[in-house]
């Protein structure tokens, strides 16, 4: 596992990738989740600081300890929650998208290819790229 976590955060800095530190991942607990995350379970993980989070209808569960924790991605210098109007290839992101939702900050992006796309306005803004792993 360490391993695989420095092989990550290098590939991060050549994606241009901010490393931020550990934090205390302060988050709520998710009651009553029946669903086992793990190899194999079909969710979609997304990496967050120093684990990888199970994205899980529009939530990012984080398993450890007998529970499972609700994360959030921060806003940082990777991620920002900035004015940047991306051009993009017409497809619109809303209720019918195939696009996940994940939850940044205070708001959710829509992952597409890598990026979070914000809908703001008329315009998609670039909220920064993640690293996504299909968990099938």
């Amino acid at each position: 596992m360490f391993q695989r976590s420095l092989i990550l955060i290098g590939y991060m800095a050549l994606a241009g990738c901010t490393v931020a530190p550990i934090d205390d991942h302060s988050a709520d607990i998710h009651d009553d989740h029946s669903h086992v995350h793990g190899e194999s379970c079909g969710h979609a993980k997304v990496w967050h600081v120093d684990h990888w989070d199970y994205l899980h209808d529009g939530h990012l569960h984080f398993v450890h300890d007998g529970h499972v924790d609700e994360h959030v991605l921060d806003v940082s210098a990777t991620n920002p929650v900035t004015e940047a109007v991306i051009a993009h290839d017409g497809h619109k992101h809303g209720p019918d998208d195939v696009h996940m939702m994940v939850p940044h900050g205070d708001h959710f992006d829509y992952l597409h290819d890598g990026h979070l796309h914000y809908v703001h306005g008329d315009h998609v803004d670039d909220h920064g790229p993640v690293i996504v792993e299909e968990n099938g």
